[in-house]
């Protein structure tokens, strides 16, 4: 098996090839045509064909959201567990002042950071783009769905 490229924050964003290039696109297409067709002939068959794309598509964004916000959940307890164990007081307290987006951005921080990047978020009130741009040893995370 092929050895994975070490993760950074410049190649962290994953992208799932069934969903991305080919989900997503036969169900935009679909949608467009069926509004095409609509718009060519008008008629009560093609505007419910153009109403059920527009569902389509609805749905395979919802059932990739609900995925990734399950996800989240996990990576927020997950992180809550490991901060309890990597950080002293009076941070360990203080834990439930990280926001979801938050957590799940410490999650690529490395344990020896954990410390000093958790007290950095909490006195700047950080978001989740600059917490992974500050990770100097990034810890992979390739079970992203």
């Amino acid at each position: 098996m092929a050895e994975k490229p070490p993760q950074t924050y410049s190649n962290h964003a994953r992208r799932d090839p069934p969903f991305h290039f080919f989900l997503l696109p036969v169900f935009a297409i679909h949608f467009l045509v069926s509004v095409v067709a609509l718009i060519r002939a008008p008629a009560l068959a093609t505007a419910w064909m153009a109403v059920v794309a527009l569902a389509a598509v609805a749905a395979v964004f919802k059932i990739r959201l609900y995925a990734l916000r399950v996800q989240d959940r996990l990576i927020r307890l997950e992180e809550r567990l490991r901060l309890t164990q990597l950080v002293g007081e009076p941070l360990r307290s203080r834990i439930g002042e990280l926001s979801e987006g938050q957590l799940v951005a410490l999650r690529f921080a490395a344990d020896t950071e954990i410390p000093g990047l958790v007290e950095k978020v909490l006195a700047g009130k950080i978001d989740r783009k600059q917490i992974k741009a500050s990770i100097v040893h990034w810890r992979p995370d390739y079970f992203r769905v």
